[in-house]
């Protein structure tokens, strides 16, 4: 037995299955319980960190217990160097996924917090993950000899002709970077462009920016750089809460004074009782045309955000109508008087 225990490739293999044990166990005894902690808390930095890390100590333990079974006994030189070589790769390789994560991690909480979406946009996410990961690459090709300055003069030339080559994408990738930096359009927010497509922004992306139409739900892709140059009118911002504006017409007999009255009760009656509406905003009635058949005027209302319209209208048009029923306030249809050549009239009700 005690022969066994001198054999240097079962001192190696000892390392190495230790390594692994105490990684099996780090994994699944004390991060996973760290995890549940951390799950039970408000603090949701405590949960990105520890799924940021996870996997990485298993992979370290047993890099670790590789690293001591190469000082056992004598081994070929090289295969020692080739073998150290790897293995500080891939301690190097797993920290930098593990920051990346931390990075795009931080980027999504800090960006959702300041902006009060969901989620932070693709395009930053990827962004942030890429400069970590190209931080640590330059990291590890300098740890093994390797002379990155010529690396990165080969890549300034080269990124001259992909520039060349790749111009409509780079085109759309800084046009998304401008889109989120300038803040004017964010994820959430619901948006009408000169072109004509409207929706709900769900993310900006490298190329793209993908918009959720409404109330189908289809999606629309738009090109970042089409979305940069488009005029935009954000129905979310500054605020969310927007004024709906319904044109209403009455009979030229009718009491102005009387309609206005009626109306403002109805719209203030709907917008306590309709889920959407704003209470505590006053409705506006503004008269504003001599028309062919009636007088016009304009009802406006404050809703609480764009889909909220619908329902308002709908309820408020429904109560005004049977209100002007009751009350005896004419709506007219449209009415056109011909003179007939013989000296008659003739009336026509309609459009």
């Amino acid at each position: 037995m005690t022969e066994l225990l001198d054999n240097p490739w079962v001192q190696r293999l000892g390392f190495v299955f230790g390594g692994f044990v105490l990684g099996v166990l780090l994994e699944f005894v004390i991060i996973r319980r760290i995890h549940k902690l951390a799950e039970q808390t408000r603090f949701k930095w405590d949960d990105m960190l520890i799924g940021s890390i996870r996997g990485v100590g298993t992979i370290w333990l047993v890099a670790g217990g590789l690293y001591l079974a190469l000082n056992v006994g004598t081994l070929d030189p090289l295969l020692v160097n080739t073998t150290r070589s790897v293995l500080m790769v891939i301690v190097l390789g797993s920290a930098v996924i593990a920051v990346m994560r931390v990075v795009g991690g931080a980027v999504e909480m800090v960006s959702g917090r300041a902006g009060g979406t969901i989620k932070s946009p693709t395009l930053v996410v990827n962004l942030a993950r890429i400069s970590v990961g190209v931080l640590g690459l330059f990291i590890i090709l300098q740890n093994l000899g390797i002379d990155i300055t010529a690396l990165i003069t080969a890549l300034g030339i080269g990124g001259i002709a992909i520039a060349l080559a790749l111009q409509d994408t780079l085109g759309n990738l800084f046009a998304g970077v401008q889109i989120i930096l300038s803040r004017q359009v964010r994820q959430g927010n619901y948006i009408c462009l000169s072109s004509g497509e409207e929706g709900w922004v769900t993310d900006v992306k490298g190329r793209n920016t993908t918009i959720q139409t409404f109330p189908d739900g289809n999606l629309v892709t738009v090109p970042n750089s089409l979305l940069a140059s488009s005029i935009v009118k954000n129905f979310s911002m500054p605020r969310k809460a927007l004024w709906v504006t319904l044109e209403v017409g009455v009979s030229y007999d009718s009491d102005l004074e009387h309609v206005e009255v009626v109306a403002l009760e109805v719209a203030k009656e709907v917008l306590g009782e309709v889920d959407g509406g704003v209470a505590g905003e006053d409705p506006i009635v503004r008269y504003h045309t001599f028309g062919d058949s009636s007088i016009n005027f304009d009802m406006r209302m404050m809703v609480r955000e764009f889909q909220s319209q619908g329902p308002v209208k709908h309820e408020f048009i429904k109560r005004l109508h049977q209100r002007f029923n009751d009350e005896g306030i004419e709506i007219p249809f449209p009415i056109r008087t011909v003179m007939m050549e013989g000296g008659g009239e003739s009336t026509v009700e309609g459009g």
